[in-house]
């Protein structure tokens, strides 16, 4: 009896039973496979369609890249080691990285310049891409610009000393005059860096030659993808200031400032870039007095950053037209001049919106740099169509070498994008 009564009470659970696994067809791959490739007769019949030609794709590439021959001395030899098997031919990047790095003419000894100069780069961008860094350290990338021209062109250390006192005088003479008129203290302050600079041409070369402490490297000895670097990095970073100035200027209620704007932004909107490299190779030395020369390089960056800059200057108008009026009201309750309510509220609202098109700018700018091999500047492209093809042991050569171009642009411009997909959701663009 006891028995029996014993066994009809209830068990109660102390604990909780452990969570199983969800079954194979609810959860992993199974599931993200099915919902994502396989979730209607069209998709499947899409995804089958391009595992096929992925497969034939990486069929014929994948055994000519694990064949590649990376120890040769010409392409007739590469062809003997093969000896009539598929493979690349990867020995051409092994024998002539220096040229697609540094160009043809670049002193051999004087590689580790550019290479200082490239992680110095890395250095100064940290605190201007990644603003948790201390503030400090924006001295380094004030100070990058002056370093970097010294490291590469070499010669005398005084004229980026004096560039660097040029344009503090212009930053002194902007914080005197910006808060009585920002055009004033903006236009002030480049003109007073325009005379600092003006004169250094007349004391630089009064300099003792013992001044110089790096050999001097002439702009026509650059190439390769240094080239392609220094003028992605150099425009795009003067291009973003100058837009920003063109699209104020642009919705300026004084007439000729804003017109000014209009016709520059539109002119220049209006002409492909490669018209711009001609003008700036050929015709742009015209209006310099005949005993004076302007390096080409100087006359490609002021193209290409007009370029880029006025297309810029459009994107940064839209983020501007796209904030509310009350942004404005607010600043003028606040008391605010027209430059304290530019840098405080309205421009880093703008900018926000803008970074995608920004950055868009920014990437094609850089891919555009090889746009300079027609004007006979020796890009990495440059390169390959010109010295190396051309030589008799690399002729006929094609497909590694514009690989290895695709890729270094590829490692570029992907970094970019990525880093604004996380600077957009660091900075919240979509106001969630």
């Amino acid at each position: 009896m006891s028995d029996t009564h014993a066994h009809s009470v209830a068990f109660v659970r102390m604990e909780t039973i452990p969570q199983s696994a969800p079954p194979l067809a609810a959860a992993g791959p199974v599931r993200w496979g099915k919902d994502n490739l396989f979730a209607t007769p069209a998709n499947a019949l899409l995804t089958i369609a391009s595992l096929v030609v992925i497969y034939f794709i990486l069929a014929a590439t994948v055994p000519w890249i694990l064949n590649g021959v990376w120890n040769a001395g010409s392409l007739s030899e590469c062809r003997e080691i093969l000896q009539g098997t598929s493979g690349a031919c990867f020995a051409v990047l092994t024998e002539r990285w220096p040229q697609l790095l540094f160009g043809f003419q670049y002193p051999s000894e004087a590689y580790w310049r550019p290479t200082l100069a490239f992680v110095l780069m890395l250095v100064a961008l940290a605190p201007v891409l990644f603003f948790d860094l201390p503030r400090k350290l924006l001295i380094i990338t004030a100070l990058f610009p002056f370093v970097a021209y010294w490291l590469i062109w070499g010669g005398t250390i005084w004229a980026p000393i004096l560039a660097l006192v040029g344009f503090i005088v212009g930053y002194l003479v902007y914080a005197k005059f910006v808060n009585r008129s920002f055009a004033v203290g903006f236009f002030g302050g480049i003109a007073a860096a325009f005379v600092v600079w003006a004169l250094s041409g007349y004391i630089v070369p009064a300099l003792t030659p013992e001044e110089t402490l790096l050999s001097s490297v002439p702009s026509r000895d650059l190439g390769g993808y240094m080239l392609n670097m220094m003028l992605g990095v150099t425009c795009v970073s003067l291009s973003v200031p100058l837009g920003i100035v063109l699209a104020l200027g642009r919705q300026s209620s004084m007439p000729l400032i804003k017109w000014v704007c209009v016709i520059f932004i539109e002119f220049i909107r209006g002409v492909p870039l490669i018209t711009l490299l001609f003008v700036a190779s050929v015709m742009l030395a015209f209006l310099f007095p005949p005993d004076q020369t302007v390096d080409l390089f100087i006359r490609v960056v002021i193209m290409i950053t007009m370029f880029s800059s006025a297309y810029i200057a459009e994107v940064i108008r839209g983020g501007l037209a796209a904030l509310p009026k009350g942004q404005y009201e607010a600043a003028d309750s606040l008391g605010l001049d027209y430059a304290q309510a530019m840098r405080l509220i309205i421009l880093p609202q703008a900018l926000k919106i803008s970074i995608p098109g920004i950055v868009n700018i920014a990437v094609g700018l850089f891919k555009d740099t090889t746009l300079v091999s027609v004007i006979s500047m020796f890009d990495i492209l440059g390169m390959i169509r010109g010295p190396i093809l051309a030589s008799t042991d690399w002729n006929g050569l094609y497909w590694e070498l514009f690989l290895f171009a695709c890729v270094v642009f590829f490692v570029v411009c992907y970094s970019i994008s990525q880093y604004s997909q996380w600077l957009e959701r660091r900075l919240a663009t979509d106001h969630r």
